[in-house]
């Protein structure tokens, strides 16, 4: 009997290795194959081109008042002077006070149109952190082969470069097959009004687009475990965004006789109980694509475990947990990011509070979300309430089919030597998520190689890094 059911253990073992190997020498490559293009250095005047954007600090602040207007009037200038040639031949108007809308009109107008987005705004510089930079945040300064500032990995080396592109073709009386727009946002840091009004508006035209492109993945040369080659991210979907404020009062006093429980004490224990319950993990359809893409490249061992995701997936998920990103990637994230209690050390406050920001999984909605903090907080003397009155649901998701993702992988292979290209899911907000109703294409890429400080100290893109985004904005006008 012992007999037989080691022969029924191997035969089901050997049925599993065989399965295991079928796949995995099944499990073909999704990669294009196409000659490059090498790409130009960036020239002198172009590169004094960024350094002049990077120097007027176009700062968006979560209070409106504090908004120095006149640096985004400034900045139009500087777009007027150093780009004559396209405004001239490109129509322009001005939506919501300070975002831009540019129309290239394209040969053949039964082709529907592209639009192409970039932001003008910057965070600031926290006054804490100004000393610790190496370089003045606001002289887009060379150094190391880099230029450095404020803006210039989110979101000006798009933005520059897009114009630079722009001007060289106008000088070679250029015009694309289809109609081709450009928005350039304003507030994209403190929700994007302007990106919603020039969807809007375009929306009430009629106007259905093909792609629309805007910052978001990049070409990264270290940051996907496994891989040797470089890695183009596309961003096919965006998690949504949801801020919930958690106030908590009890009676306060003097802190020589504390009660058993606090203000304090009871939203603590509220913000415990929404951390130590993470939401379930989820592998979402844009990051499926971006282990179905990825997992053929990879070293044998590791295809592997991608070709049989059926037996391994566990696996996966627990490897993808153990970075922030790679977490962020697989459910609904959680996070305190603003408490407030308290004015003297010897009082204890009646009222405390707490925001905590969710960045929503696609599939998982903000009612649902909102419902189950409740369920998980479960107490009478905490108010919840939406914070900032500002919801954004995840995005859908771009078809890897569609004529969006499958133009811009194209320009990739172009432009970019020996790179490989996945789809994923963008963890953070862009503006294109409020132009959904005008394009079911929309593709979140910045063409950087590995930008090093979004919203930190020492923000910066490397020259190499900006000749190649020139080159691809080029080569995709020319493609259109």
């Amino acid at each position: 009997m012992f007999k037989k059911i080691l022969i029924a253990v191997a035969i089901i073992l050997a049925a599993i290795v065989t399965v295991l190997l079928v796949n995995t020498f099944r499990y073909k490559s999704k990669q294009l194959v196409m000659e490059t293009i090498p790409t130009p250095a960036a020239s002198q005047e172009s590169i004094q081109h960024f350094q002049a954007a990077i120097r007027i600090p176009t700062i968006s602040y979560g209070d409106s008042s504090q908004i120095d207007t006149t640096q985004f009037l400034t900045f139009r200038h500087f777009l007027e002077t150093a780009y004559p040639l396209t405004h001239k031949n490109l129509m322009r108007e001005t939506v919501a006070r300070f975002t831009l809308l540019y129309r290239w009109e394209g040969k053949d107008q039964s082709l529907k149109p592209v639009i192409f987005m970039a932001h003008q705004d910057v965070v600031p510089i926290e006054d804490a952190t100004r000393g610790m930079w190496t370089a003045n945040p606001f002289g887009g300064e060379i150094k190391d082969n880099f230029i450095w500032g404020r803006g210039t990995t989110d979101n000006k080396s798009n933005l520059v470069s897009i114009f630079e592109a722009l001007e060289k073709m106008q000088k070679g009386n250029f015009q694309p097959a289809r109609t081709i727009y450009f928005m350039l946002g304003h507030d994209e840091e403190i929700g994007g009004k302007g990106a919603k009004a020039v969807a809007a508006l375009l929306k009430s035209r009629g106007v259905t687009a093909d792609l629309v492109m805007d910052e978001g993945g990049i070409i990264t040369t270290d940051k996907i475990p496994g891989m040797t080659r470089p890695v183009a991210l596309l961003g096919t979907s965006e998690k949504g965004y949801l801020s919930l404020e958690l106030v908590a009062e009890k009676n306060g006093g003097h802190s020589s006789q504390p009660e058993t429980e606090t203000s304090i004490d009871i939203l603590m224990k509220a913000i415990l109980a929404i951390r130590q319950n993470p939401f379930k993990t989820t592998v979402s359809e844009s990051t499926q694509g971006l282990m179905d893409h990825l997992g053929p490249e990879m070293p044998f061992g590791a295809k592997m475990i991608f070709a049989n995701q059926w037996l391994f997936q566990s696996l996966i998920i627990a490897q993808y947990e153990k970075s922030p990103g790679g977490n962020a990637m697989m459910r609904t994230t959680a996070v305190p990011t603003i408490i407030d209690a308290g004015m003297k050390d010897n009082v204890v406050p009646t009222v405390a509070t707490a925001t905590v920001n969710f960045r929503l999984l696609p599939g998982d909605k903000s009612s649902e979300v909102i419902d189950r903090v409740k369920q998980l907080v479960n107490d009478d003397r905490i108010k919840i309430k939406v914070a900032h009155a500002f919801i954004s649901e995840a995005s859908g998701v771009a078809s890897e089919e569609g004529y969006g993702y499958q133009q811009v992988e194209r320009i990739i292979r172009k432009t970019a030597s020996d790179v490989i290209t996945a789809p994923f899911l963008m963890i953070g907000g862009t503006d294109s998520r409020h132009f959904e109703e005008v394009s079911s294409s929309i593709i979140k890429f910045s063409p950087m190689i590995d930008p090093i400080g979004f919203h930190g100290i020492d923000e910066r893109v490397s020259l190499e890094s900006y000749a190649l985004t020139i080159h691809f904005y080029e080569q995709m006008f020319r493609a259109l």
